[in-house]
Formats: C-alpha cells, structure tokens, sequence
C-alpha cells in the first residue's frame, strides 16, 4: 500500500518502464517491461566515458480528474541539444513526448492523488550502448523512459534551505558542458556539496567559472532572485537552461514583473529581498540566508559574509511564482500559455 503523504523524492519502483534501442541508424519498437535492469556490455560508452544524458519532468493529477504533463516539448528538445553535444542518436520529439505519456499510463497507479503536493516524477535517460574502447560517438544508444512517485525534494514543500558559495570549486568549466543536462555535471558537484552538507548547508552554489565573480548556479538547479517588482536570474553560458525557470520568467511577465536576465555580481546579494532555487524537482525552493567565504571548507564566523533572506516559509513575490505555476499543473488555473499536455 502506498503511503502518499510520505513520499520524498527517491528511488520507487514501479509497474513498468520504456525501452528503445538505436542500432544500424534506425530506432527499434518501443518495449515495455516490468524489470527495472537492463542488458548492457560492461565496455559500453555510457559507463567509461560518461556518452549519457537526461532529462526530469513530471505528471499530475488534477482536480478535475484529467492528467497533465508539463512541458513534455521542451524537454525532447532539451535531450537533443545534450544529445548532439556528445554524438549520441536522440529520439524524435514525436517519439520522446509518445513515451512519456505511455510511462504515465502503464504506471497509472502510482500516479498520486489530487491534493497531495506530489506527482509522478518522469526520468527520460539516452545512453550510449555499444562496447567500445577509444573515446568516440557511440554507434548505438538505449533510451529509458522511467517513473517514479515523488513528494517534495527536500522535505517539506517550500521549506527554506541555506546555502554555501563553493568558490574553490566549479561544477562547470568555460566553454564545457554546463549548459546540457549530463550525468558527469552533476557528479563534478558531488565532492564540494559533501562538503557543505557536513557542515550543515543544504545546497551549494557556484560562480562563474572564468573570473569567480559572477552567480551561476546552484549544484542541482538554478538561481533566482527578487528585489521590487524584478525577476532576475543569471545568462551564463555553463548553466543549465532550466524550463523551470523559463516557466517562472513567462509567469513573472505574466503577473507584470520585470524579467531580467543577465550578468549577477555575487555583492547583489545583498540587494535581493527573496531568493530561491528553482527546477522540475521542487520548482521553488525558497534560501533563508547564504554563506560567502574565502574556501568552501573554511569555517571561521570572521571570515563568513552571510546574505539573509526570508527565514521562514517562503516570500511572497516567490510564492506567488509558485502558486501560479502549480496551479496550472493541477488544473486549478487555466492553462493559458498552453504547456500542458492532457494524457
């Protein structure tokens, strides 16, 4: 039996999942299996030089019973991009946004109820299969369509989170990878995040890579900030672009904010009134205070500038933000930008 109010965001297994495989330069049947491993050559690229990407989107249930995916197009044409940086064949949008609604439905009883604050967490994952030795495009690749059901990501929804400035470590390098969604991204940010987690943060956040003078983002999604009636989040070329916070931009419009999105000096910190990360996982988390210092390890108080936001709860400029966007994926609100598609 499910216990709904205690999802989290972790690992579930679930009815089925999704695979196609790529081989001779065409795409094979799409088969569905109840068996979450998979047949794989221990040479495959996909394990020895990291020739694999991904993408995070989600399903609800609304309260008027239909089913919504959000955004399924905007993802399809993120794996391209992550795909064709690394050489990988990459499914068409049509076939990408086809598998995403069959996950949902073969997976339909793990689908949370309306009312909930959870969804179905979808995983579409593209690897390059075929053994090889030599650092090259794979020849052939498996794509994954998986699920799971998820609550919030790190707890409590909407529950503010501290954060360190990761200044002697980067997570992208310039001119690298850090605008496509790869695995080894998200690895590159595992060491110093273990370091910050030790010491009681909840997530990091890095600098611009070639001058460390610039915000770029946080180790699992973007940054956002809020002074007045603005929006601000950062235009960098080693970030990830986030649809989350794309989402929050046309919203911020919507409701008759100024977007700006542009270089972020980490000194206008202390100009920001509200302050959060955003992506698919959690959509908004709002940051109480962050911590700036020479090294990430460094834990003297005299040499730690803290920037403090809202400490409890969320702002409400954010919160509005998120209102907005949640209530269009649980049918509360009327979609009128048209992101949803209807399963």
């Amino acid at each position: 039996m499910m216990d709904w109010n205690n999802l989290g965001f972790r690992y579930r297994k679930t009815a089925k999942i999704l695979c196609c495989r790529y081989s001779n330069g065409s795409w094979g049947e799409i088969e569905s299996t109840t068996d979450d491993n998979i047949s794989l050559s221990a040479f495959a690229g996909a394990l020895h030089y990291s020739i694999e990407c991904f993408e995070g989107l989600k399903a609800f249930r609304g309260q008027d019973g239909k089913i919504r995916i959000f955004r399924p197009d905007e993802n399809a044409r993120r794996l391209k991009s992550s795909a064709d940086f690394i050489g990988l064949p990459c499914p068409s949008e049509e076939m990408f946004i086809e598998m995403c609604a069959r996950i949902v439905k073969e997976n339909i009883d793990f689908l949370p109820p309306y009312g909930l604050n959870a969804s179905l967490y979808i995983r579409p994952t593209l690897i390059g299969s075929n053994p090889q030795l030599g650092v090259q495009f794979a020849k052939e690749a498996t794509f994954l369509m998986l699920c799971a059901p998820v609550g919030a990501y790190t707890g409590g929804a909407l529950e503010p989170c501290n954060v360190a400035i990761a200044r002697n470590y980067d997570r992208a390098a310039t001119y690298g990878t850090g605008r496509f969604k790869l695995g080894g991204n998200y690895a590159a940010s595992l060491y110093s995040l273990g370091i910050a987690q030790k010491q009681g943060y909840k997530a990091t956040l890095y600098l611009d890579p070639q001058t460390h003078t610039l915000i770029d983002e946080y180790n699992s999604s973007n940054f956002f900030g809020i002074k007045g009636n603005t929006y601000v989040t950062p235009l960098s070329d080693t970030i990830l672009p986030s649809i989350t916070n794309k989402t929050l931009e046309a919203v911020a419009k919507a409701q008759g904010m100024t977007v700006e999105r542009r270089a972020v000096p980490v000194e206008e910190l202390s100009e920001f009134e509200e302050v959060g990360e955003c992506g698919t996982a959690v959509v908004i988390t709002p940051v109480s205070y962050i911590d700036d210092k020479p090294a990430l390890e460094v834990t003297d108080p005299a040499q730690i500038k803290r920037y403090t936001f809202v400490t409890e709860g969320c702002g409400p400029k954010s919160l509005k933000l998120y209102r907005h966007i949640t209530g269009i994926q649980y049918g509360e609100l009327d979609d009128t930008f048209g992101w949803c598609l209807i399963v």
